[in-house]
């Protein structure tokens, strides 16, 4: 009986992975687009979540887990990466409302003897972990086979955490470049809890996830997901791993280690840039852009970028990429608040924060912002 309902999920899938699903109808654009991401990256399936205004919708296409029939939804968990620096950002900027973290004082000031030897505290700011124009290197791997490193695999605290990025030599001049790390938001998530006196998952869920409503944002103590997940994969066809439990949460913590859906990621930007969680001076300091000497990514201001819309003549929304080990994300709003866009795929076959193997999450978030637009 186990037999054949495996086979069953079996051809179930493999029609999938051929095939788009009944929503193309409605919205073209958008499935077009997934599908077309998950190809260019290979992966078993992939989603798009819209909510625009007070309305939901999705796209999907292929599976969420292989060898079975299990479309993804929009209210599934998914391991989003890097989309937890927006949130972890908009924590730091709260802050800053209350008075409570300035953002352009050093960082001893809040986390005395922590950014030291290689990098001065007392010369680097909040402001400068945020836009990544610290100089401080990334705490992860260079390529996607360093994460079997076992300390990858195990529990760490965030101290520990931002020691890897803190051991690695200075890149530039506090300021004077820009280098995306997750180091930097580690040490943002410690000065949220020393400014606090609670934990980083603590201000996380007083401050977003419960005045938002959010079902499916935490962040995880253990590599086991609850049940309604995304598995991921490194990996294509009979070679692909699975990587859902592979790496533990504390190291992407306040840079990386959120769980999420598409649901509560397209409410969260929806949220954001319609006046719910920041005051309007504290979404200028948000999305004002580093425009660091040399910066690959001029337009990153803190925790989000910002990307030009093909769609309303040329329409602004701010968000980012997700990537974590078998899986690849992006998600935005755009910047009245009127709608926010979520799409993954479950596969990540690249090294460090990116992966360049496959077409542009960009463009996807674009296409999808835009389905039905003009």
């Amino acid at each position: 009986m186990r037999l054949s309902v495996r086979l069953g999920g079996l051809v179930a899938a493999a029609m999938l992975l051929t095939a788009g699903t009944a929503t193309a109808d409605t919205h073209p654009a958008a499935q077009t687009a997934i599908q077309d991401l998950r190809a260019s990256y290979g992966a078993p399936g992939g989603s798009a979540v819209v909510r625009d205004g007070d309305t939901l919708w999705s796209v999907t296409t292929g599976t969420r887990e292989l060898w079975w029939n299990l479309p993804f939804g929009p209210d599934h968990k998914v391991r989003v990466g890097s989309l937890s620096k927006p949130m972890t950002a908009t924590i730091v900027l709260q802050l800053v409302a209350e008075g409570k973290i300035n953002l352009d004082a050093p960082v001893a000031t809040y986390i005395p003897g922590v950014v030291t030897g290689n990098y001065d505290g007392n010369v680097i700011t909040t402001r400068q972990l945020l836009n990544h124009t610290s100089g401080i290197g990334d705490h992860l791997p260079s390529d996607v086979a360093g994460y079997a490193d076992l300390k990858y695999t195990q529990p760490q605290t965030m101290a520990t955490v931002a020691s890897w990025g803190l051991a690695k030599p200075a890149q530039f001049a506090p300021g004077a470049g820009w280098l995306y790390s997750g180091a930097n938001y580690f040490l943002a998530g410690m000065i949220i809890e020393a400014v606090t006196g609670r934990t980083y998952s603590q201000e996380l869920t007083s401050r977003i996830v419960t005045p938002l409503g959010l079902t499916s944002t935490f962040l995880p103590t253990v590599k086991t997901l609850p049940p309604g997940h995304v598995r991921g994969y490194i990996g294509t066809g009979i070679f692909a791993v699975d990587t859902t439990e592979l790496v533990d949460p504390s190291i992407g913590g306040p840079a990386g280690g959120l769980v999420s859906s598409g649901a509560d990621e397209t409410k969260f930007y929806r949220a954001l840039f319609g006046g719910q969680l920041l005051a309007p001076a504290q979404i200028a300091q948000l999305t004002t852009p580093n425009n660091a000497p040399g910066s690959t990514a001029p337009n990153y201001g803190l925790g989000v970028d910002k990307f030009v819309l093909p769609c309303e003549n040329g329409a602004i929304a701010y968000g980012h990429y997700g990537v974590w080990p078998g899986y690849q994300s992006i998600a935005g709003g755009t910047a009245n608040g009127s709608r926010a866009a979520f799409a993954v795929i479950n596969v990540f076959n690249g090294g460090g924060t990116s992966s360049s193997n496959g077409m542009d999450r960009a463009v996807t978030l674009g296409k999808v912002l835009c389905d039905g637009k003009s």
